[in-house]
This record gives C-alpha cells, structure tokens and sequence, in this order.
C-alpha cells in the first residue's frame, strides 16, 4: 500500500497542525488507491521554519506493535479472505470459518487525541504521565468520538488483527463508568454495522471476540497469565503487578473455553471481582476439564481483605493495587 501527502483541493484539504496549533497549515496523508486519510496526526505541518512536524507513514505504523496494514480484501465488516488452495477433502480437513475483523483504518484514527480521553487523563491523575503512556502503547487504547471522552478498547488477537472494539465513557476524576442517564457502552463492530447499512453495504458480521490484551501472549511465551473481568483493571494491574501479563474477559460470559484456547500449557490466575469469586472457582473447573494441560488457579485475595462496604460496592483488584 502507497501514501502521499493529499494534492491540494482548496483549503478544505488542509488541517490544524496538532503540534503548533496553526490553523490550515497541516497536510495529511492518503492512501493513493482509496484516497482515505491515515490517523489525523499523520502528516506535515507546512511551517517548516517554526514547527517542522512530519510524521510519514512509515515512521506511524512503526509505533504500533503487532499492526498489519490494510488489505482492500478484508473489509471493516466482511472477512478476510486467503488466495485460493488446493482440492481437499472436507471430511478430512474441513475448512476454517472466515474470520471477521475491524478495518485497521478505523484503529488507527483513534490512537490519539488522548487529552480528550477521560479514561486515560483518569489514569494519568492515578499512575502518572509515563506509565500511563506505556500502558497505552501496550494495550492500543483509543479515543473515540462517539461520546465526547469516550475510549475505546480494541482486541487485538495474536495475528495482530483487531476482531472488534469496546467503546466505553468513564469519569476522568473518579474512573467510574459513566451509567446515567444511561450505561455508556457500544461496540466498534455495532457502529461498522450501521455504517455499512446507510452506506447500502453488506452488513454481514460474524462477532469472534477474543481475550482483551491477547495480543501480548506471543511475546513472552514463558510468562504466567492473569486474567480480570475488566479492561480498566487489567491495564491498571499490568503497570502496577508486572509479574503477570494481564487480559480481560470483557465478563464473567467471557471466560469461556473458546476464548481461552489460545492459553493452552499455561499457567493462568483468575482475579476475580469481589462477588464472583465462587462463580469463578466453577469457570476454573470448566476451563481446566477443556484445556487439561492449562494451569488453572483462582486467587482470593480480595475474599481474604474485602470489607463490608467492599463487598457492596463490588470491588475487583485494580481497585485496591497500588493505592
């Protein structure tokens, strides 16, 4: 795939530079064959003399481990698609279902503007300014603008491609979700559904979630698992226990054997929240009887702390670690 700093059109096809603020200054780059826009950061500021920002292509896809650029064959809403194999038989190597992922494009556009994220300026307000931005480089957290503040949780799996992404509102001060007037939570693949219906496109998307974080799983093959219930409280928990590589379930639904496959030979610890620590011990029953030479073990350690008032607010690990 080629990029090109967009020909001029008129001064709608120049931009506010994100560094020096200059209005109509800012050119970005396209792809040559659909004429689509990188993240809005990619680009170069025409005040070369006073700012000089250039941010190409390549040096932006270099800052995203585990990217794969886009390929027009595997759209944001259809599978991917591989070249034609040969004859087989079906009974004995039955074909694989087509996998369903978010176009890379869509990711990318929301790697920034985090002064807008409530989310991640609450985690700025909780680690600090440079553990906060290691977090966000290794779990890929966005910004979205479906709410203003809103992040969004992308999952990567551990082809590096994106099946769908959590988008969800949180307070910046208190990093509670956001629930009134309602519970602010929608998903990436749900919004690419909509779009391709107005656009009169094939709406057909077949939802393969994976782990949250399951990306991480490759680069450090030796290394133990915890697995939490939340996106907030794995990213918290990996800055703050950095002995684990911490996923998310996304739920208690989540933690299923089809979604766990991929720790097979493992050693994983559960976290549970603190109500769900029985219903956990049952999925680590579960998952050990699917996955027998996977470790499975669940730690009590907010049973063995939790006060009265903690039980009652419904605390997990990432609501105690580090305070």
């Amino acid at each position: 795939m080629k990029y090109q700093l967009q020909p001029y059109q008129g001064m709608q096809s120049r931009y506010s530079c994100p560094v020096c603020n200059h209005h109509k200054c800012f050119v970005r780059y396209i792809d040559i064959q659909t004429g689509q826009h990188l993240a809005p950061h990619v680009g170069r500021c025409g005040r070369e003399d006073k700012c000089g920002y250039h941010l190409t292509p390549r040096n932006y896809f270099a800052t995203l481990p585990g990217y794969k650029p886009y390929q027009p064959k595997r759209s944001r809403y259809m599978p991917g698609k591989s070249p034609a194999q040969p004859a087989v038989n079906p009974a004995r190597s039955p074909r694989p279902e087509p996998k369903y992922i978010i176009n890379p494009y869509w990711v990318s556009a929301t790697l920034y503007n985090y002064q807008d994220n409530n989310f991640v300026q609450y985690l700025i307000k909780r680690l600090g300014r440079d553990i906060t931005q290691a977090a966000i480089k290794r779990y890929h957290i966005g910004t979205h603008n479906h709410w203003p503040g809103a992040c969004v949780f992308w999952q990567y799996d551990t082809e590096g491609d994106v099946r769908t992404g959590k988008i969800m509102l949180y307070n910046k001060e208190t990093g509670k979700r956001v629930k009134v007037p309602f519970n602010h939570i929608t998903w990436a693949h749900t919004l690419a559904i909509k779009e391709a219906a107005t656009a009169g496109d094939d709406t057909t998307f077949i939802l393969q979630q994976c782990l949250f974080g399951e990306h991480l799983l490759s680069a450090n093959p030796a290394m133990p698992v915890a697995i939490v219930e939340s996106e907030k409280t794995a990213i918290i928990a990996s800055a703050l226990i950095p002995d684990f590589i911490w996923l998310a379930s996304g739920s208690l639904q989540g933690l299923n054997p089809a979604k766990c496959g991929v720790l097979k030979g493992r050693r994983v610890m559960l976290f549970p929240d603190v109500n769900a620590y029985d219903k956990w011990k049952l999925k680590a029953r579960e998952l050990h009887t699917a996955l027998p030479n996977t470790a499975f073990s669940v730690s009590a350690v907010l049973e063995d702390i939790a006060t009265d008032e903690d039980r009652q607010n419904g605390i997990d690990i990432g609501d105690v670690v580090g305070w």
